[in-house]
């Protein structure tokens, strides 16, 4: 079972400087090495505070060079806002420079805030998302490659700066549409999901979906590598209200640039408003692993349990959360809560056994 921290280096306000928030970003990452995650993940976002984050791979490449063992991930590159022969050139540097620690998150995107900005027509995402995973697996296998798609073409070219990992590093997608989701099972590579501020029963039902779509690929789900990118926490109540606090303000935010209903003042810091899809925050404790470390490390395993995800990505940079308190919870989970979680699981694995034989 490996565990990651999940990074929007998102900025609540101007009570935070974008300096701050990259700063704490990268303390988190060394603060994740040093407790024993598997992985880093940055996000991708553009002209807006949701997520100060421009280039995930710009965060790898740097990370690389003040961690010593933790994978480091993008979640997600957003593939129609990029040139795939840059962004395979950008992988391989990476990959090279990490000594083959990249894991390359590709999603196709879904803010048309973004997209109107880099003069891509949002409708056109999906399909420029699948010609250009294409090229991105022929430039990481082959010396040289061609394509001729719709939407791009390319002569015969050869990357220059190569992937260390073989065949190429783990590619993840990240995406809520099954046939996006059928092509990922399809072709071996690992699905990034989200339950986003539901419980257990979004969580079944998503394993029941997955499980449908590997069926109709004639795959078992469980051959599938899942990461689940979850909010939890471990502390005082108030902390713990805080947290939940910071988690709504960053979904609050994401749907306002998700559905086209953005309001800004300047243009840039889009304001909070109360959503339709609010979760109370007490309906929030319920749904999510919040609580004491026990708490957090029964309702973890529960939701492992459900979804029998490979990986959980838990996010520690939300909203304004204090940074210092993030930090802390880090080491926490590292010391007392993983290994819990790990045991736990060990021992559930082993009771199956005894009880099958």
């Amino acid at each position: 079972m490996e565990f990651g921290i999940f990074i929007l280096m998102q900025q609540r306000g101007y009570h935070q400087t974008s300096q701050q928030v990259l700063n704490y970003a990268v303390e988190q990452t060394v603060a994740a090495d040093q407790a024993g995650f598997d992985t880093a993940w940055y996000a991708e976002h553009h002209f807006s505070n949701y997520g100060l984050c421009p280039s995930p791979l710009m965060m790898v490449a740097h990370m690389a060079a003040l961690t010593k063992r933790i994978r480091l991930g993008s979640a997600v590159c957003v593939l129609p806002m990029y040139h795939p022969a840059r962004l395979l050139a950008e992988a391989g540097f990476c990959d090279a420079v990490s000594n083959g620690r990249l894991e390359l998150g590709v999603g196709s995107g879904y803010q048309k805030f973004e997209f109107d900005r880099f003069g891509v027509q949002i409708e056109d995402a999906p399909a420029i998302f699948h010609e250009f995973l294409d090229v991105i697996q022929l430039g990481l296998k082959e010396k040289g490659f061609s394509y001729d798609g719709k939407h791009i073409q390319l002569p015969l070219t050869s990357i220059s700066m190569r992937a260390v990992q073989k065949p190429m590093p783990p590619i993840w997608i990240a995406t809520g549409h099954p046939e996006t989701q059928a092509r990922a099972i399809r072709e071996g590579h690992n699905l990034f999901v989200t339950a986003l501020l539901q419980g257990t029963d979004k969580l079944r039902q998503m394993r029941e979906g997955l499980a449908g779509i590997a069926a109709r690929e004639g795959r078992s789900i469980d051959d599938a590598k899942i990461a689940l990118l979850r909010c939890a926490y471990a502390g005082s109540d108030a902390e713990v209200t805080s947290y939940l606090e910071n988690a709504r303000y960053q979904r609050r935010i994401s749907e306002a640039l998700k559905y086209r209903r953005a309001q800004s003042d300047d243009g840039f810091m889009v304001n909070e408003e109360e959503s339709p899809n609010d979760i109370p925050l007490e309906q929030m404790r319920a749904n999510l692993p919040v609580g004491s470390v026990d708490q957090v490390v029964e309702r973890m395993v529960e939701e492992i349990r459900i979804l029998k995800p490979k990986h959980v990505a838990i996010q520690t940079q939300l909203g304004d959360f204090d940074h210092r308190t993030m930090m802390k919870q880090i080491e926490l989970w590292g010391a007392r809560i993983i290994p819990a979680i790990r045991k736990e699981l060990g021992a559930g694995a082993a009771s199956t056994t005894l009880a099958a034989e």
